[in-house]
C-alpha cells in the first residue's frame, strides 16, 4: 500500500525522487537516516515522523505542524539543544513496532502552515541536519537509498487515519485478531459488523443462511436500494459488499451454524453470538467453550405496553475463566408464544445499542478499552434509561 500511495502523491514522490529514505507505517511519514548532533557534539542519524493526513488515498495539506522524531535530542554544533525544535520528550509507542522519542514544534513564519508534506519533512529536516553539516559537511539526508518493502500488514484498503490523527494507532493494534465470527446477521449481528469492520482484526467471519430481504432493510446499517432488494441476496453476500471498498478479509459461511457444521468455528480468537433462537444457540456455546474461546452472546426482548416499547437488551460475555453465570443469564430454550422474546421486535436503534455494548466489552477484554469493573453481564433497561451489571 505505502510503495503505491507514495508514487500516487507529487509531495510524497518529490521527497523520494530528492532521494530521501521514505517509508509509510501506520498511518504515519517516516524519513529515516536524518543526520543531528546529540548532547556530546556526536554526529548520529534518526527518523523523522508525521502523522500522515490522507484523503482517500491522496495526501492533503498536513493539519498540524507537530513532527515526531526517533533518536537522541538533536543539538546544535556545541551540544546545546536546539530550543527552536523543541516541544516535548518521552517515549510513545505510535503502533505497528513505531516508537519516537521526541516531539518537534516548528511553524512556518508565514502563518499559512506547511503547504504539503515536502514542505513538512525537508522543512524539519533541514532544522535537524544543519549542525550535523557544520561538523562534516558529507553528512546529508538525501541518502539515496530505496526503503525495502514497507507494506503494511493490514486489511484496510487505505489508511485508517482516524487512529493516526487521534494518537491511538498503538492502541487500535491491541485489536489485529486473525480471526472474529460474527454469528447471525440480523439486526445486532449486522451492527456488529459494521463495528469490527473498523478494527484491524484480519479475517472476520461471517455466518448466516438467510436471504437480505425487506425487513432486513429497516433494521441494518446502511441503506440499500430497491434493485438490491430484488436480488435476494444471501446476507454474508450482501453484508461483505458493503464492506469490500473498505477493507478485505470478510469470509462468507452461507449457512445457519449447527451441530453438523461446528467446525467451521475453529481457529477463531472470538466470536458474538447474535441469534435469537435458544435451542440453536446451544451448540455453538458449548463448541466455543470446548475450545477455550472467548465470546459475547447479545439478546433483546422488547414488548409493547400501553401503547409503546419496553424491555431490556442484555449483552452477556464469556470466557475461559469465567463460564459459570453464563447459563444464568441466557437461555438456551426455544421461543414460545407467551415470551417476550417471541414478537421478536426489532428497532434499529437498539439493535445498534446492542451490538455498541458488545463491541465496548469486546474491545474492553484485549486492552482497547479500560475495565475497571470486568462486568461480564450487562443489562440496559429502556424504561429508566438504567444500565445495570449483574455479575460485574
Amino acid at each position: 500500500m505505502s510503495r503505491l500511495l507514495i508514487s500516487r502523491n507529487k509531495d510524497l514522490k518529490a521527497l523520494l525522487e530528492d532521494g530521501y529514505e521514505v517509508a509509510i507505517n501506520s498511518g504515519h511519514l517516516l524519513l529515516y537516516n536524518v543526520p543531528y548532533v546529540n548532547a556530546d557534539k556526536q554526529v548520529k542519524r534518526g527518523t523523522l515522523v508525521s502523522v500522515l493526513d490522507l484523503n482517500g488515498d491522496e495526501t492533503i495539506k498536513p493539519k498540524n505542524h507537530i513532527a515526531f522524531f526517533d533518536g537522541e535530542h538533536p543539538c546544535d554544533r556545541s551540544g546545546n539543544k536546539l530550543r527552536v525544535l523543541e516541544h516535548s520528550s518521552g517515549r510513545k509507542d505510535l503502533g505497528n513496532g513505531l516508537v519516537v522519542h521526541h516531539s518537534f514544534s516548528a511553524k512556518p513564519n508565514d502563518g499559512i502552515g506547511y503547504r504539503d508534506y515536502y514542505h513538512k519533512m525537508t522543512t524539519y529536516a533541514e532544522l535537524i541536519s544543519s549542525p550535523a553539516r557544520a561538523i562534516d559537511s558529507d553528512v546529508s539526508a538525501r541518502t539515496h537509498i530505496v526503503v525495502d518493502c514497507d507494506d503494511i500488514d493490514t486489511p484496510f484498503n487505505y489508511v485508517d487515519s482516524a487512529s493516526t490523527r487521534a494518537g491511538i494507532a498503538a492502541i487500535t493494534g491491541k485489536l489485529q485478531l486473525d480471526k472474529v465470527g460474527i454469528i447471525g446477521l440480523g439486526g445486532s449481528g449486522s451492527y456488529v459488523l459494521d463495528l469490527i469492520a473498523k478494527t484491524p482484526v484480519r479475517e472476520i467471519h461471517l455466518f448466516d443462511g438467510d436471504e437480505f430481504l425487506q425487513h432486513n432493510a429497516f433494521r441494518s446499517p446502511a441503506a440499500p436500494s430497491l434493485e438490491t432488494l430484488r436480488k435476494k441476496l444471501k446476507k454474508v453476500e450482501y453484508f461483505a459488499a458493503q464492506y469490500a471498498p473498505m477493507r478485505n478479509g470478510i469470509i462468507q459461511h452461507a449457512e445457519h451454524i449447527d451441530e453438523e457444521n461446528l467446525y467451521l468455528l475453529d481457529g477463531m480468537n472470538f466470536a458474538f453470538i447474535c441469534i435469537d433462537d435458544g435451542e440453536a444457540k446451544k451448540p455453538i456455546a458449548e463448541a466455543l467453550e470446548r475450545s477455550e474461546v472467548p465470546f459475547v452472546d447479545v439478546g433483546m426482548g422488547i414488548y409493547e405496553t400501553e401503547g409503546s416499547l419496553g424491555g431490556v437488551l442484555r449483552v452477556t460475555t464469556s470466557i475461559p475463566s469465567q463460564r459459570d453465570h453464563f447459563r444464568r443469564h441466557v437461555s438456551f430454550e426455544s421461543r414460545v408464544d407467551d415470551d417476550e422474546y417471541s414478537q421478536n421486535i426489532q428497532i434499529a436503534d437498539l439493535n445498534a445499542l446492542n451490538a455498541a455494548l458488545a463491541v465496548i466489552k469486546w474491545k474492553k477484554l484485549f486492552g482497547f478499552y479500560s475495565d475497571f469493573a470486568n462486568e461480564y453481564s450487562c443489562h440496559y433497561t429502556i424504561d429508566g434509561n438504567v444500565i445495570t451489571n449483574p455479575d460485574g
